[in-house]
């Protein structure tokens, strides 16, 4: 039935409401998901009531309709046609929405015979959360949709850690770890799910709530019939339909039940359907360099502070070519390693096909024939697949042999070697069943039929002949009705809700409802401007086309059955294929990357260096069209080996380039550790277990906090946390309060990055005075940015070398900003003045107390400040001056006098 033909409520004449079996059933279903917006099945529609009704026509900007009554008030409604329901859902679930989707259950045919009253029965197949997608419309290709489980237990009689367990069930991966209080930020950062299931208890706790909710991620609160630790091992363990969760390795408990808690989510979710998951891989908080969430934003890695792609590290460097390998590269800048044998075997991959240009332009050719082989085969897995899932099984098998020949079995580096034996693994025959069995062109859904290739099946074959034949035996009918009748525009149609019928002008049709006709023509419904007929031989062929054509799409389906089940036996060794393909792609996406941009093999070793020739900004550079970018140099390594890691304190002016220096190298960094090449001449590092990075300023004002507060509350972070390992990134440290409190803020925080973390660090300032403490802090190192100055206006190099800067020419960068001259000219005489004064004469009494300014020396005695109006003439330049431009001049001249 039509969705729009059912009229949910009744009410009765006396005011006493009376709810029809079908409204009673819908309010039966959201009663049991109110936190879920129900699609409800009707039809050829998903139609939405009340208040869910009002919120859904809001986000999606479709038009709200009433329909019938409910306790005496119109019923809100609003629908959207099945065919179109995935477009709805993502719209809708990127707004943060849950959708319970409820699905008609039984043949309407069945109902009937219930009586005409009974209700077509009804339920909840799936729950639709931003974190259990899998279709290709919900999702973006190039980046995983995790879903975190977090739960929290006692390791000991004081010591709480929590476990995470991500799973991906478009790909199937499931990976388990553990942190700390004060590590679960940065490890939800790196993770960066769609969705964090959380049990309720933990949200109870306004401290993690507020933590949890800072993460900007949808939040799923569960109950302990979800989260309960006591049962986690033996649900873990029926999941995966296995006695005892010891194979999966020693996980720790905090893992385990994080990962029953993820695996139960999800099979609520898919409403009892266990999902085709990898066992659960541990993950350990060592094996990845810790990035938290602020520096993740700050050096803008995979988006921008916007929220946008475009701009971002992995924007610029990305240079795969398919889905999956995307997927892989933005999870490899995420997740850098920290250890340099696993980084440099990823090196070795990518210096394979830099040295190779041709082997690199082969294997790029194959890979843009392989589909996203990982979620097809999820998909199939949940019977969420279709028939251009099976072929993109078959091509992508098809790819992998191409790419596993081509790669022979030359020495060619363990990480290509692993990848070229996965690909080499799948029996060639299944692809040859494939490319037997399906079509040219494939419908999107199974159930559309015409997907087998004629011939592949010989019953299928004799079926659709049948169907077929019968067509034609319809059109000759038409003909001969046309003939009899003498009505030429008279056709046959067909209509899911009518059948097959005959239709003819009003005109006509008064005719065939009297004597003779209508003992052949039964009328069935009166248009505008037509009428429609059956007839008993129109019925009977009827029958004979339905029963053919149900017999041949069964015959199809058994068909995709088939093959899907050969997926699903296959399952380990496509999802190891799958894997293999994104490997690939990752590497020779580095090397292309390398070739173009003249990027380098870094050296990577467990020592405290970083040393970088010649290194540049990785976006920066390919954003510069009309310059060149200016390389730099950066060397933080220690004296000796066993010292600690040097401080560059970095002035210089605005715009001159600080902030870029400072984001290059820990870009850099974070590029080495990935396992790609880096933009720079030469480069040694030392791993970095902990990278952090204050650079940029913004506030909060939802949580209170201002930008200075949040400059305090980040290098808190650093201080309390940053290792003799680490890299800190600083910039412009006690600028937003007064130039005491700022001084003082950041010349303490220096000697606490010296003394206590002894970490590799840059440390770029304003604060000129701060440049004295290299006279006694051994490791500490001060650099600049060169300037040239021309005719009052100065010319940014772009160069950082060894030195100290003692003017931030903020003026000139205020000129070049536009403001008025008048301004400008103003702030220069200002400017003069404040530094012709003793500056040092209002702070002597605290300056004198101060280690840092007894180091540094006393200005000498200065004479008055120059008048403005001889500094404004001498700027003058008479050469250059037009008769109307001296005149003014004068008039300036003669203002600056009378002030």
């Amino acid at each position: 039935m039509n969705a729009r033909e059912e009229i949910p409520s009744i009410e009765t004449g006396s005011g006493d409401s009376r709810v029809t079996p079908m409204m009673e059933q819908y309010l039966e279903i959201k009663t049991a998901n109110p936190d879920c917006l129900l699609f409800y099945r009707m039809g050829d529609f998903y139609e939405l009531f009340f208040e869910d009704a009002e919120q859904a026509s809001r986000a999606l900007g479709i038009m709200l309709t009433k329909r019938g009554k409910h306790q005496g008030q119109d019923i809100p409604m609003c629908g959207v046609p099945v065919e179109r329901a995935d477009d709805y859902l993502q719209r809708l679930i990127s707004k943060g929405f849950r959708v319970a989707v409820c699905e008609q259950i039984e043949d309407p045919a069945e109902a009937k015979k219930r009586g005409g009253k009974s209700v077509v029965k009804r339920d909840v197949v799936r729950l639709v959360t931003p974190g259990t997608l899998t279709e290709d419309a919900l999702l973006d290709p190039r980046r995983a949709n995790r879903l975190i489980a977090l739960a929290r237990v006692m390791a000991g009689e004081d010591t709480i850690v929590f476990g995470l367990a991500a799973l991906d069930i478009s790909t199937g991966t499931f990976t388990v770890s553990e942190t700390t209080r004060a590590g679960l930020a940065a490890a939800i950062a790196r993770l960066d799910p769609a969705e964090i299931v959380v049990p309720e208890a933990l949200l109870s706790e306004p401290d993690l709530a507020a933590l949890l909710k800072e993460t900007g991620r949808p939040l799923a609160p569960v109950g302990r019939d979800i989260s309960d630790a006591a049962s986690a091992e033996r649900r873990l363990s029926e999941a995966f339909g296995v006695s005892t969760i010891a194979g999966f390795g020693a996980l720790s408990r905090a893992e385990v039940c994080a990962g029953a808690t993820g695996v139960s989510y999800i099979v609520r979710t898919q409403r009892g359907a266990h999902p085709p998951l990898a066992a659960p891989q541990r993950a350990g908080q060592s094996d990845f360099l810790d990035i938290d969430a602020a520096t993740r934003a700050n050096l803008e890695l995979t988006r921008t502070m916007s929220g946008e792609r475009v701009g971002s590290l992995l924007d610029a460097i990305d240079r795969t070519v398919t889905a999956a390998g995307g997927r892989l590269l933005s999870e490899r800048l995420a997740s850098p390693l920290t250890d340099p044998d696993a980084i440099n075997r990823r090196l070795d991959s990518v210096e394979t096909f830099t040295a190779d240009a041709a082997l690199r332009r082969d294997i790029c050719m194959a890979l843009r024939r392989a589909p996203d082989l990982a979620r097809a085969v999820q998909r199939l897995a949940f019977n969420r697949g279709g028939p251009r899932d099976l072929a993109g099984v078959r091509d992508a098998l098809i790819a992998a042999r191409a790419i596993a020949e081509r790669l022979g079995q030359s020495e060619r580096g363990a990480e290509i070697a692993s990848a070229s034996t996965a690909l080499a693994a799948p029996d060639p025959a299944l692809a040859a069943q494939f490319s037997e069995a399906l079509a040219e062109e494939l419908p999107v859904r199974a159930s559309d039929g015409g997907f087998v290739r004629p011939g592949f099946d010989a019953a299928l074959d004799e079926q659709r002949q049948l169907r077929d034949e019968s067509r034609r035996v319809i059109a000759q009918l038409q003909q001969r009705y046309a003939e009899e009748t003498g009505h030429k525009t008279l056709r046959i149609k067909h209509t899911n809700f009518l059948g097959f019928f005959v239709e003819v002008p009003a005109a006509a049709g008064e005719e065939l409802r009297v004597a003779p006709w209508n003992a052949t023509f039964v009328h069935r419904q009166t248009l505008q401007g037509a009428m429609r007929f059956s007839t008993v031989e129109l019925g009977d062929l009827e029958s004979r086309i339905a029963a053919a054509a149900d017999r041949a799409l069964a015959l199809e389906m058994a068909v995709f059955t088939r093959l899907s089940d050969l997926v699903a036996s296959a399952g380990a060794v496509l999802q190891s294929v799958a894997q293999a393909l994104a490997v690939l792609d990752v590497a020779s996406a580095f090397a292309q990357l390398a070739a173009e941009q003249t990027y380098m093999r870094p050296e990577v070793d467990l020592s405290l260096a970083f040393d970088i020739k010649g290194g540049r900004h990785p976006v920066v550079e390919q954003a510069l069209v009309s310059e060149p970018f200016i390389a730099n140099h950066c060397d933080l390594s220690p004296a000796s080996e066993p010292e600690a890691g040097r401080i560059y304190l970095i002035t210089g002016p605005n715009m001159g380039g600080k902030s870029t220096f400072l984001r290059q190298n820990a870009l850099i960094a974070i590029l080495a550790q990935a396992g790609s090449f880096v933009p720079a001449a030469s480069a040694r590092l030392g791993v970095v277990d902990r990278l952090f990075s204050r650079v940029g300023a913004a506030d909060d004002l939802a949580r209170g906090r201002s930008t200075f507060m949040v400059e305090m509350v980040e290098t808190a972070a650093i201080l309390n946390q940053a290792s003799r390992r680490s890299l800190v990134i600083l910039d412009e440290i006690g600028r937003g309060t007064s130039t005491f409190d700022g001084l003082s803020i950041a010349w303490a925080a220096i000697e606490h990055l010296h003394e206590k973390n002894s970490c590799r660090s840059l440390f770029a300032t304003h604060f000129h005075e701060l440049t004295q403490l290299s006279k006694r802090l051994g490791r500490l190192h001060n650099a600049t940015l060169k300037v040239a100055e021309h005719k009052g206006d100065v010319v940014f190099l772009h160069e950082v070398v060894p030195g100290t800067a003692d003017r931030s020419y903020g003026i000139q960068v205020a000129k070049l900003a536009g403001l008025p001259p008048a301004v400008v000219d103003r702030a220069g005489a200002i400017l003069a003045e404040l530094e012709s004064r003793d500056r040092a004469r209002p702070k002597q009494a605290i300056a004198d107390d101060l280690p840092l300014f007894s180091i540094a020396p006393r200005p000498a005695p200065v004479a008055a400040p120059p008048d403005p109006a001889l500094l404004a003439l001498d700027a003058i330049d008479p050469d250059e001056l037009t008769p109307r431009a001296a005149q003014e001049a004068l008039y300036r001249l003669k203002a600056l006098r009378k002030s």
